[in-house]
């Protein structure tokens, strides 16, 4: 039997200091069974440029350029469309994977039941020099992540470092990709994937998350952005997927937490939406 492909698609926006160590991360892979794609969403800061030079070295590389920024969800489904891996792996190009990222990832799986479609794992985050500032089992011990069926926890809690992930196949085409209509896309990913797949946990550290002022993660607590806007649709999702009284209590006490939010950013109007969305429930 032939080993798996795994494709690891790395997204690149205004990341040309960073992008090379991203690409370098994944031709170092323990596992060469690897169909890397990258995609420059429109940078500006010559990012394409520097992706091109390394693509010199590397021919064997795909590279898919988009005139304009579509946006992460856009962008992504754009590369996964023309990918032929049985795993996926979504890189952004400011992170790094470690050495034995997809050898680990797959271990994990065969190790898993079928009905299994995700793996994640712990992280090290670091700033934009490199150097460690902490785990993200610091904040988030190893004992406290579940595995198995975890939709009702990613409703409750945050838990998944998200560059952490890899994914089968099988659960894109089911979800029939990234929500373009959304401005981020791991809270979504992980309420409709683990909805019908189930998620394994691996204790190590398999990636490096660089914290960068520009990325997405930093948007998040920002009063009128598009995330928190997509933060409630995805509420609104969940609301429609939920099967019980205890998913739709962890709603309830999500919606509270986003309220609180809210209104410390002075973001009423948003407060005042999950307000009709918590009588709704």
């Amino acid at each position: 039997m032939n080993p798996p492909l795994v494709t690891v698609i790395c997204i690149c926006y205004n990341q040309a200091r960073f992008v090379e160590a991203a690409l370098d991360s994944v031709i170092s892979q323990s596992y060469k069974d690897v169909e890397l794609i990258v995609i420059d969403d429109g940078s500006t800061d010559g990012s394409a440029k520097v992706i091109k030079r390394w693509i010199a070295n590397h021919p064997e590389t795909t590279l898919l350029l988009n005139a304009t920024n579509l946006g992460y969800c856009k962008t992504f489904n754009k590369a996964y469309a023309i990918s032929k891996g049985q795993y996926i792996i979504d890189l952004a190009a400011d992170d790094v994977l470690q050495p034995n990222r997809i050898e680990v990832g797959l271990s994990a799986f065969r190790n898993s039941e079928i009905d299994y479609g995700v793996t994640f794992s712990d992280a090290e985050h670091m700033d934009e020099q490199g150097n460690l500032l902490r785990l993200h089992s610091d904040k988030h011990p190893h004992h406290t992540i579940p595995s198995g069926d975890i939709y009702k926890d990613v409703i409750d809690r945050y838990f998944i470092c998200s560059p952490t992930m890899m994914f089968k196949r099988g659960v894109v085409e089911y979800l029939k990709g990234y929500d373009e209509s959304l401005a981020y896309e791991d809270f979504d990913f992980w309420v409709r994937a683990s909805r019908e797949f189930k998620f394994v946990y691996t204790p190590q550290v398999l990636l490096k998350k660089r914290a960068v002022d520009t990325s997405m993660s930093k948007k998040q607590f920002k009063c009128g952005g598009d995330q928190r806007k997509s933060t409630l649709m995805v509420c609104y999702k969940i609301k429609s997927l939920n099967r019980s009284a205890e998913e739709d209590a962890a709603l309830r006490r999500r919606v509270l937490y986003e309220i609180k939010i809210s209104l410390k950013l002075l973001d009423l109007r948003l407060a005042f939406d999950y307000f009709k969305l918590l009588r709704s429930l």
